[in-house]
């Protein structure tokens, strides 16, 4: 299996990154337009004034650039060691995939309780994906 491969999930997370980005903007601009927020209410961050469903995915975005460092450090050691095999690289989709699940949840209907069921999820996995690494690291 070629290492490069391991870029695939790396660029789809990126690639939700990204997109949660791009909504943050559209939310904000559609919230001042209906008047619901003004542009004071973001001079430093998002204030309480700020309706939860407009802060939202900033919230997101911030959640993608937390525990997410960790998968994009696992992809560029995985490249770099050349340690891919089809169990890493399924881990790894399984991973953005369910970070997808997470933001869909998050930003479309905000279920705590499923937002939970798939942030623990997907900590688990991120998890499983490091001690993987390290087992086929070890066993040379």
């Amino acid at each position: 299996m070629q290492p490069e491969s391991i870029l695939g999930p790396m660029g789809a997370l990126v690639g939700l990154t990204f997109l949660v980005l791009l909504l943050i903007p559209i939310v904000r601009f559609r919230a001042a337009f209906a008047g619901r927020v003004r542009r004071e209410d973001f001079a430093l961050g998002e204030s309480a004034r700020v309706p939860a469903d407009v802060s939202l995915p900033n919230r997101n975005y911030m959640n993608l650039l937390e525990l997410p460092i960790l998968c994009y450090v696992l992809c560029v050691v995985v490249l770099v060691t050349r340690k891919i095999d089809v169990t890493l690289l399924s881990l790894s989709w399984l991973y953005v995939g369910i970070r997808a699940i997470h933001s869909a949840i998050h930003i479309l209907y905000n279920n705590v309780f499923h937002r939970l069921a798939a942030f623990a999820t997907s900590n688990v996995v991120l998890i499983a994906m490091w001690i993987y690494f390290y087992v086929v690291l070890l066993r040379g």
